[in-house]
């Protein structure tokens, strides 16, 4: 600091004031639309006049410090966190993804979140830490008591009427509850309230059940059969070689597909209608219909019509997951969880499901849906393989690798992409298994069918520099679907039509050949009275049918 400034503290101390008052600026528009920022703003101003204002005593002083230091960085944290979540997931932290993502992770969660993020976030939090520190150097400047501190008596009338217009503002609700010190203590009930409707759905199961009965579902035929659903996580098809990938990630479904022919169908337009898993599910099983301010009382869930047509439902799962256990697995009739080491960190490898699979597709019922939930591809990524199963590490400068730098790329999300791949080519083994083991347990005199779908995709520098979760791409929502049936084929035309995730229920029910009051055989993808209609997603230029 020159002696220029140290001699002039009147210019000194307003410079610190308006260097406050721009990173408080920067920080509301960094977080919040044009006309809430001037409302968030109003909320932001008290702090900045109280600086100014002459107190010679130095207890009232240091609480004037401590109380400023604390709301401004509360601004400051608050823009770059929703600064964040709108660059990564074009959402705010109040809307129904963040929440429920909030609510379906437990603090270690977080904490591996945050790690996997942290070659993203790096720059970004160190630019924080040091406005931080900045913003306490320059509330002490701003504070400095000094001979020509003193207000005239025409500023002080100024700075009045500007905190009468800001306690209009604090005044309104809709307003104030924008304020980082209410919203975010709001935000984090939200969050518990929302945790605890899911900790016990009892009631919300009972009636699902009693819906299942009030429609009068039943089978087409008495004979016996087994459908088997899997469901994968996080897998987006442009990574796999059966979508046409130019690394050789599915090498097994390949050959599937070359040795069944026409009864293995691939869907090449499958998209999901939700990016995050609990979404996707939630649409998934109720054929798109569930009403989330009414999730039971007017729908229909395919596994309670399953039971209530006769078929013994099991849940098989590699995920430590309270939100789906709650809302579907626990209406099943078996249940089988084996992941025991919830979070990202988690190593639990989806081949540990496959003896429960073969388990319950020996059972003798009659009639059998196996739901299977694999952990996929979801982050991380590098843990989603056995250690040393890593084939595409030695891939730089392969034809993926030099479109992505040619696209610019970072190092680290080209590095995850090729642990993406790997993880893919990992899952093709087990998905692949699952249809195998299907194959091998047909029902004597009954048939037999399957079908692979993932809950949402990824985004690993497919359209941008991010690896994970993406509501705001493409790939956030470009997922695979594979169907199989004993017997007679399938059309071949059906690959073409583009298939959502939110209507799967429909095309499963016809693989289980149940029908019940209700039916929409027009969300059905294998119906010739098929009418696709495209989902709203967050996402410009669309094209569903690529």
């Amino acid at each position: 600091m020159s002696d220029s400034l140290l001699k002039r503290p009147a210019l000194l101390r307003w410079g610190a004031l308006g260097l406050l008052a721009l990173a408080c600026a920067g920080a509301v528009l960094a977080g919040h639309e044009s006309r809430r920022a001037a409302q968030v703003a109003l909320l932001a101003l008290p702090v900045l006049l109280w600086l100014p204002w002459p107190i010679e005593r130095l207890a009232w002083r240091r609480v004037r410090w401590v109380a400023a230091f604390v709301v401004i960085s509360a601004f400051l944290v608050d823009g770059a966190v929703r600064a964040f979540l709108q660059s990564q997931y074009q959402a705010a932290p109040d809307s129904s993804l963040v929440l429920a993502a909030a609510a379906n992770t437990t603090p270690r969660e977080s904490l591996e979140y945050l790690t996997s993020q942290a070659p993203a976030m790096a720059a970004a939090v160190a630019a924080l830490l040091g406005m931080l520190a900045l913003t306490g150097v320059a509330i002490t400047l701003a504070t400095r008591v000094t001979r020509d501190a003193a207000l005239s008596r025409g500023a002080r009338i100024a700075l009045l009427v500007l905190l009468a217009v800001c306690a209009l503002a604090h005044l309104s609700k809709p307003w104030r509850r924008h304020h980082p010190l209410l919203f975010w203590p709001a935000w984090t009930q939200q969050v518990a309230d929302l945790r605890a409707n899911w900790a016990d759905q009892q009631v919300q199961r009972e009636q699902l059940m009693r819906n299942a009965g009030d429609a009068s579902p039943e089978t087409a035929t008495g004979a016996p059969a087994t459908v088997v659903l899997v469901l994968g996580e996080s897998v987006n098809r442009d990574n796999m070689s059966l979508y046409g990938y130019a690394r050789p990630t599915t090498p097994e479904l390949i050959a599937l597909r070359d040795e069944e022919s026409a009864r293995l169908l691939t869907l090449r337009h499958a998209w999901s209608t939700q990016a995050t898993t609990v979404a996707s599910l939630s649409g998934l099983f109720s054929f798109g219909e569930r009403d989330e301010d009414d999730p039971a009382g007017r729908t229909q869930h395919l596994i309670a019509l399953a039971k209530r047509a006769g078929y013994k439902v099991w849940w098989v799962s590699n995920h430590d997951d309270v939100a789906v256990d709650q809302q579907h697995a626990r209406l099943a009739d078996v249940v089988e969880m084996i992941n025991r080491q919830p979070g990202r960190s988690s190593g639990s490898l989806d081949e540990d499901l496959l003896d429960e699979v073969e388990q319950a597709l020996s059972d003798p019922a009659p009639r059998k849906l196996v739901v299977v939930h694999l952990l996929g591809a979801h982050p991380h990524y590098r843990l989603r393989m056995p250690p040393g199963e890593h084939p595409f590490d030695d891939d730089d400068g392969d034809a993926v690798d030099t479109a992505m730098a040619r696209d610019g790329r970072a190092a680290w999300v080209r590095e995850f992409r090729q642990d993406y791949d790997s993880a893919i080519h990992y899952h093709d083994r087990i998905v692949a298994q699952t249809l195998r083991l299907t194959r091998s347990h047909l029902p004597a005199g009954g048939r037999g069918a399957w079908m692979f779908l993932s809950d949402h995709g990824q985004e690993v520098g497919h359209s941008l520099d991010h690896a994970g979760h993406s509501p705001g791409t493409a790939s956030g929502y470009r997922i695979p679907a594979l169907l199989w049936r004993s017997g007679s084929g399938f059309d071949a035309s059906t690959a073409s039509r583009p298939f959502r995730a939110d209507w799967a229920g429909w095309t499963l029910a016809e693989l289980m050949q149940l029908r019940w009051s209700g039916m929409n055989d027009e969300r059905n993808v294998l119906h010739p009275a098929y009418a696709w209609e495209a989902p709203a997603l967050p996402v410009k230029g669309v094209v569903f049918e690529r």
